[in-house]
């Protein structure tokens, strides 16, 4: 896909996103990774409901962004995002409700906000360990996001996502729209968790999702 299809492209999942609640006011980011290395970003304090193709902002290889443009200040966690994961080309942040409330009312444990309560939550998402607060935009939290990617690959389990305490999820995949799917996924799994406090899958459940479908959990 190439730049321009690429703007569009994330216009159209920022104002999805936006019309159905899973972003609000000028919170939240997408970012894409082009294939020289530059990431395409949305700018500080735009809402995600209303971007247009030019208002991206191109960030090159070396983290410098064009003169009078205004990066989202997440741009370097993004950008640690890609260097410790290979397969991702797209990162999204949000500050989904149910997501945050989850980490205000207690997540199930650190290395695993939810448990594996539905087949698709563990095929299309799989863990997601919880990133200790730290202020918006603070670098630290790259460390900790490059670390827990690190510690994902060792287990050979990836991740697809992490959470922040009390801001809100960044998730990652191939494009936009594939990881806008993990996002979705997530959020509807933290909400059926707060409503239900369902039972986890078993042991034996989850091989089979592993053994048919390749779910890396």
């Amino acid at each position: 896909m190439n730049e321009n299809a690429l703007r569009e492209e994330i216009c159209f999942v920022g104002r999805s996103l936006f019309e159905r609640g899973y972003v609000h006011a000028t919170a939240g980011n997408i970012s894409v990774l082009l294939d020289d290395g530059s990431v395409l970003i949305t700018p500080t304090d735009a809402c995600l409901g209303r971007l247009a193709p030019a208002d991206l902002v191109r960030v090159d290889s070396e983290g410098n962004a064009p003169a009078g443009t205004r990066p989202s200040k997440t741009i370097i966690l993004h950008r640690r995002i890609y260097a410790a994961e290979p397969a991702a080309r797209c990162v999204i942040h949000t500050h989904s409700t149910h997501l945050v409330a989850l980490t205000l009312k207690g997540v199930w444990r650190e290395s695993d906000i939810v448990p594996p309560i539905t087949p698709y939550f563990v095929m299309k998402v799989g863990h997601v360990p919880l990133i200790p607060y730290r202020r918006p935009g603070d670098p630290q939290v790259g460390d900790l996001v490059s670390a827990a990617i690190a510690a994902g690959q060792r287990a050979g389990t990836p991740l697809r996502a992490v959470m922040l305490d009390r801001l809100g999820p960044n998730v990652w995949h191939e494009s936009p729209a594939a990881a806008m799917a993990v996002l979705e996924e997530l959020e509807e799994t933290a909400r059926l968790w707060l409503m239900t406090s369902a039972v986890p899958l078993t042991d034996e459940q989850i091989q089979e999702l592993r053994d048919a479908f390749g779910a890396r959990w």
